[in-house]
């Protein structure tokens, strides 16, 4: 390799003298393992470049001697970039980039240590999920109950944690299609991809690191070309990362040249893989590590940053840090938390704050909305819409532009108006029924021969006996389910038809199968569409209200207002922060804790931590005493989150704070009056009372499922059979033993 020369020297004064004495020590700490515990705001980018800059000004090392990683390609770009202007001119030959786009260089050079050649392909999603298929054939496995998209997501997860289908144990494996094949399936799927040449994105890094595990003369080479080693988001890795990162950073007998910048506090991504404990044990991973922690905020106001500090410190699992105003005139408001009415009163509280704020001169883009879960986005939406106020959902798409939303609304537009023939051929295949492109083609040659519709078309075929094959039964099922919802639309209304309907045509028991980390938050999409249909007297109307505001022009203004979930919004920052839904179950998620107890709960406060922290001037939180689910209400009490803000740095207003902790029922409003359930535990009673030992057998209460039987006890979780929603996984302070 021909070596880059090393840049010539700079004055100190262009790089390092505009840095606070946190930042320069974590730039000029050259030598040994260093922790850049980098919070919210405090310049992280900044010093993760300029130390990249000042290796190469000083001569510690040459360009192509340090590696750089990132998780992002706009990360690795604006690096690239950043220490370009600090030199001064472009430099070549770095190994700087994401994880996955450095191991690809790395297999390229070493591809026959694993049965590949250089010239191997990396094939795309479509291209996995139909080799998946091929190699799960033989195993004669029930795809609509197991579908390929769910094998595919295990073996990611194994690869995620740096497993070879070898090194899969029995205790390990996945119960993936009822029979103990996932292994073996496994297996196939990297003979096969072998034998083709290729690799899926987690083999990337699965194979390079088990290159460098076997292969002691390539790791000794990577050991002599890398002489620092910089890590961007290290509390973001998951197993195979930091497996890998501890290979390339551990060398006998020499210093490990390892500089990692984290927050621990902004952890969010354990659904994708990431393991906060990787930051945890950082100093005992790299005995004698030095931590440098950078606490000076240069973007919140000190109330916004005491807020959110307070909050944080309620999380066990943590390094310790606090954020301190970067600025002398960061005093600012304090955060604002808003109790409203219900979930429809929150859309309008906050679309009208944000008409006054744009009246005031405030850009909208530098306002966000920003939520727990994608289904929240829809009223925030149909209320900016009616303003006429312009809005961008940031990192997904616009609520009736989703897939299963798109699909939900043609099984009604096919139940409204059988004649529909566009959202017929739609669902007449979702989920599959056995039609495909000439089945439907055929369909349509009958249609025209009788002169009418396909549905028409289809019940004639099952009428007449006409219909052959195994789509035969399928189209019976489906076209049985619109007869029966049409029957139930006089008697029992709309909303009651339309799920009526997703559930008898297996459209709902689809996503509840699919294996895939997107289906749980695609069936809480469907589910807030059925409760949007109950603002409607008629599926007509709400069909025509979804057609007009989908046609709504889209501006070409660039000043919007930004809608995203609170994932999507890490790295973000705005002059003002809406954060609706703080309210116990949806914010934290119910899932969540029921799936990972304290650990998830902790993760969900970091998520909130994040949310408050992207804000510049204003924070405003909101929790609704009521939300719908399909026709009927529920009561809700306000997140335990908002009682964790120390009262000093918040503003409450609206429906009274102190009032709502201490009401003392749940009301369900259907269509009647307001229908008293029965008590509720104090906010304060259910957070803070000590653990009650609940034993199997007992007879308990959940103010969300109702009443259940305790099945079985696992540490501080209840494994519950309740009456209506069946089983669940819940903590036990979330229950009450019923009298």
């Amino acid at each position: 390799m021909t070596q880059s020369p090393i840049p010539s020297p700079r004055s100190t004064l262009e790089y390092l003298e505009r840095l606070n004495p946190e930042q320069r020590e974590a730039i000029e700490t050259t030598e040994g393992p260093l922790l850049i515990l980098a919070g919210a705001g405090t310049g992280k980018t900044r010093v993760l470049t300029t130390r990249f800059a000042h290796l190469l000004l000083t001569g510690c090392a040459r360009p192509h001697q340090i590696l750089a990683v990132t998780f992002t390609n706009k990360a690795a770009r604006e690096m690239r970039e950043r220490v370009g202007a600090l030199l001064g001119e472009s430099v070549e030959g770095l190994w700087l980039g994401t994880f996955h786009s450095i191991c690809a260089r790395m297999l390229r050079r070493h591809a026959e240590y694993v049965g590949l050649t250089s010239g191997f392909t990396i094939l795309d999603t479509d291209d996995q999920l139909r080799l998946v298929k091929q190699v799960m054939e033989p195993f004669r496995i029930d795809t609509k109950r197991w579908p390929a998209q769910g094998m595919l997501g295990v073996i990611q997860r194994w690869k995620d944690r740096g497993l070879t289908p070898e090194r899969v144990t029995p205790a390990e494996d996945s119960d993936f299609g009822g029979g103990g094949h996932a292994r073996k399936i496994y297996a196939a799927y990297q003979a096969r991809l072998i034998a083709v040449n290729a690799c899926d994105f987690g083999d990337l890094m699965l194979h390079t690191t088990e290159i460098l595990r076997t292969r002691p003369d390539v790791l000794a080479q990577y050991h002599r070309l890398f002489r620092y080693i910089l890590v961007d988001e290290y509390q973001d890795t998951n197993t195979i990362q930091y497996l890998w990162l501890r290979l390339l950073a551990k060398r006998e007998g020499q210093p490990a040249n390892i500089a990692c910048v984290g927050d621990d506090d902004q952890s969010i991504y354990s659904w994708r893989g990431a393991e906060v404990e990787n930051i945890l044990r950082f100093e005992r991973d790299f005995p004698g590590a030095k931590v440098v922690r950078l606490e000076r905020n240069y973007r919140s106001t000190a109330q916004i940053l005491a807020a959110a500090a307070g909050l944080i410190a309620h999380n066990d699992g943590r390094l310790g840090k606090t954020l301190r105003p970067g600025r002398e005139d960061a005093h600012g408001e304090k955060v604002q938390i808003i109790g409203v009415w219900d979930s429809d009163e929150e859309a309008r509280i906050v679309a009208g704050a944000i008409e006054r704020l744009k009246v005031d001169g405030h850009p909208l883009s530098e306002i966000a909305i920003l939520m727990r879960a994608g289904f929240q986005t829809r009223p925030f939406e149909e209320r900016l819409m009616t303003l006429g106020l312009p809005y961008r959902v940031v990192g997904g798409l616009r609520f009736y532009e989703r897939a299963e939303i798109r699909d939900a609304m043609a099984y009604m537009r096919v139940l409204a108006q059988p004649a529909d023939d566009l959202a017929f051929e739609r669902i007449v295949n979702v989920p599959r029924r056995g039609v495909g492109a000439a089945a439907l083609q055929k369909l349509h040659v009958e249609a025209r021969a009788l002169n009418g519709p396909l549905s028409l078309t289809v019940s004639e075929g099952l009428a007449r006996g006409n219909l052959k094959g195994k789509s035969r039964e399928a189209l019976r099922v489906l076209m049985e389910a619109f007869d029966k919802a049409r029957e139930t639309l006089p008697r029992e209304g709309h909303v009651v038809a339309v799920e009526q309907l997703l559930e008898d045509s297996g459209y709902l028991q689809m996503w509840r199968d699919d294996k895939s980390p997107e289906a749980p938050g695609r069936l809480d999409n469907i589910k807030e569409l059925l409760r949007a249909i109950g603002d409607f007297q008629s599926l007509e109307g709400f069909l025509e209200h979804v057609a007009l505001v989908t046609e709504a022009e889209e501006s070409a203004a660039e000043d919007k207002i930004s809608l995203m979930t609170l994932h999507g919004a890490k790295g973000l920052e705005f002059d003002t922060v809406f954060l609706p839904g703080w309210e116990e179950g949806v914010f934290p998620s119910q899932r969540s804790m029921d799936e990972g107890g304290q650990k998830s709960l902790e993760e969900e406060r970091r998520l909130a931590y994040v949310g408050l922290t992207r804000a510049r001037r204003r924070a405003v939180v909101v929790h609704a005493a009521r939300r719908r689910v399909y026709a009927n209400w529920q009561d809700s009490i306000p997140s335990r989150f908002i009682e964790e803000i120390p009262d000093e740095h918040v503003q409450h207003s609206g429906q009274s704070f102190q009032e709502r902790k201490q009401a003392a029922h749940v009301s369900v409003f259907a269509s009647g009056p307001l229908r008293s359930m029965r008590p509720v535990p104090k906010v304060t009673d259910v957070l803070d009372a000590p653990r009650v030992d609940i034993p199997v057998g007992a007879r308990v209460f959940h103010q969300k499922f109702g009443y259940g039987v305790v099945t079985g006890v696992d540490s501080d979780r209840l494994h519950i059979t309740f009456e209506k929603a069946g089983e669940k996984r819940v903590m036990a302070q979330f229950v009450e033993l019923a009298s």
